[in-house]
C-alpha cells in the first residue's frame, strides 16, 4: 500500500493541534467534568452516576463539534489557500490525499478524546476514590463515542468534496440526529397506516447511520455490563459505514474539476 497518506495525516494532525479552537473546546469540556464534580457532591448517593453521565456526555458533544466543524474544512481550506493545487502536482494521488486528511482528523480525535477521558477518570477518582471493575464499562463507552466519531468525520469529508462548508456542517448535522433516532424513526413509520411512510421509515433506518447504537453512556453510568458482541458488532459497523464513505469521497473528489 502506498505510503503518500502518511505526511498528508501528519500534517493535518499539526495543523489541527495549533489551532486554539481546540484547546478551547478541551478546556471547555474539562470544565464540565469539573463541574459535574460540584453536581455529584451535591447529588447524594448517585455522585458517581451524576459524574460519568455528565463526563462522557462532554466528551462526545466537543468531539463532534470537532469531527464536524474540521472535517468540513478539511478540503475546503487546503483550496482556499491554494495549497491543494501544489500538493496534487506532486506524486500523490486523490484518494490518497483524502486518506490523509481523515487519518490526521481521525489522529486528532484521539489524541483530545484521550485527555478528556483522563481529566473523566481524575474527576472520577477525586469524588470516588480508588477505581473499580465496572469503571472499565467507561472505556468502552469512549471506544464507541470515537467509533461514532469516525463515522462522522467520514460524513463531514464526504460532503465537503463537493458542497459549502456551511452546507457540509448542515448536511453531517442533519445526518448525525437523524441516526440518532433511526430507532424510533422505523417505529413511527410501523406504527402509520400508510406504506408510503413504513417505506420510507426503514429506507431511512438502513440508509443512515445508527448512531444510537454507540450510545451507551447511561449503561456505563449505571454500571450495566456491556455484551463483548455489541463492541465488535459496532466495530465492524463503524468501519464498512467508513470505507463506503471514503470510497464514495474519492469517487467524487476524482471526478471534480478544480481548475
Amino acid at each position: 500500500m502506498s505510503r503518500a497518506p502518511v505526511p498528508v495525516a501528519v500534517n493535518t494532525f499539526r495543523e489541527a493541534i495549533r489551532d486554539r479552537v481546540l484547546y478551547n473546546l478541551i478546556f471547555f469540556a474539562l470544565l464540565m467534568i469539573g463541574a459535574a464534580i460540584l453536581v455529584g457532591q451535591i447529588s447524594i448517593g448517585i455522585d458517581r452516576l451524576v459524574i460519568v453521565n455528565l463526563g462522557l456526555s462532554a466528551i462526545s458533544l466537543i468531539g463532534l463539534v470537532m469531527a464536524i466543524f474540521i472535517g468540513v474544512g478539511l478540503v475546503s481550506k487546503e483550496m482556499e489557500r491554494r495549497t491543494l493545487y501544489s500538493l496534487l502536482a506532486r506524486p500523490i494521488r486523490r484518494w490518497e490525499f483524502l486518506l490523509g486528511k481523515y487519518g490526521g482528523l481521525l489522529l486528532t480525535l484521539v489524541v483530545n478524546t484521550g485527555f478528556m477521558t483522563l481529566g473523566l477518570a481524575a474527576a472520577l477518582f477525586y469524588v470516588s476514590g480508588p477505581f473499580v471493575r465496572t469503571d472499565a464499562l467507561i472505556l468502552v463507552a469512549v471506544y464507541f463515542i470515537l467509533l461514532a466519531l469516525a463515522v462522522v468525520t467520514a460524513l463531514a469529508l464526504f460532503f465537503s468534496c463537493f458542497s459549502s462548508p456551511m452546507l457540509s456542517t448542515l448536511f453531517t448535522l442533519g445526518i448525525y440526529l437523524t441516526g440518532c433516532f433511526a430507532g424510533d424513526i422505523r417505529e413511527f413509520g410501523d406504527l402509520t397506516q400508510s406504506q408510503g411512510m413504513k417505506l420510507m421509515s426503514r429506507v431511512v433506518y438502513y440508509l443512515v447511520p445508527n448512531f444510537h447504537n454507540f450510545n451507551v453512556i447511561a449503561a456505563a453510568a449505571h454500571g450495566e455490563s456491556i455484551p463483548l458482541s455489541l463492541v465488535g458488532e459496532n466495530t465492524l459497523y463503524a468501519a464498512l459505514y467508513v470505507a463506503l464513505l471514503l470510497v464514495a469521497a474519492s469517487a467524487v473528489f476524482s471526478s471534480r474539476n478544480l481548475k
